[in-house]
């Protein structure tokens, strides 16, 4: 049986050269995967039959049996996004902080439950749409702001105040003209028919 050690020729005297030392995996991306239990006889052990992803690339869809009772199932297993903060703290993503974060600004605006649903579906969408696992907390913030202008612009200036450190009256008054900005015609108003003009012309 040979050894494993190395041999006489590399043996030695000398100093040894030590490994690299492997980096270390965060904890949210090296674990072990979760059993998915068969939702009709509750088996935590499943044979997956196909693996497709979907269109937009986020997520993928497996077809699975269980071994016990032969039920076949489907899972959806999605990518888990999470938030990179400016201290190095990692945490998951998760839509209804967005939300509450978002209510606290549209206290006392015409502002429904639904329509803050709407928004963090559209805040989480177009942070999936990055492609990145790994999102940086100011990304969120950015990906807020956008979606409330359009909700409600009073709440938009207060979520913007504290998100972008507004640190006097005129970071308001810049930040409103900008809004009136947006909300002049950019375009040539279209000229109204006129005949009776048009009959001069052509006389």
């Amino acid at each position: 049986v040979r050894s494993s050690q190395k041999s006489p020729g590399n043996a030695q005297t000398g100093p040894q050269v030590s490994r690299p030392a492997h980096r270390r995996i965060p904890k949210w991306i090296h674990r072990e995967e979760s059993k998915v239990h068969c939702p009709y006889c509750r088996n935590t052990d499943s044979k997956v039959l196909d693996s497709r992803t979907t269109d937009d690339g986020g997520s993928i869809r497996r077809r699975r049996q269980c071994p016990s009772c032969e039920r076949r199932f489907t899972t959806i297993e999605q990518m888990q996004l999470v938030v990179v903060k400016r201290s190095g703290v990692v945490e998951p993503f998760t839509r209804d902080k967005v939300i509450n974060g978002v209510r606290k600004a549209c206290k006392g605006r015409p502002v429904t439950e639904d329509q803050l649903a709407r928004l963090g579906q559209l805040v989480e969408d177009s942070l999936r749409a990055l492609g990145q696992p790994e999102i940086p907390a100011d990304e969120v913030g950015v990906a807020i702001l956008g979606p409330l202008r359009e909700l409600d612009q009073v709440a938009y200036l207060r979520f913007a105040s504290v998100y972008r450190q507004f640190r006097s009256v005129d970071d308001f008054e810049a930040e409103i003209a900008l809004l009136r900005v947006e909300q002049e015609p950019t375009g040539i108003e279209p000229l109204v028919p006129d005949r009776l003009a048009d009959h001069k012309i052509s006389n």
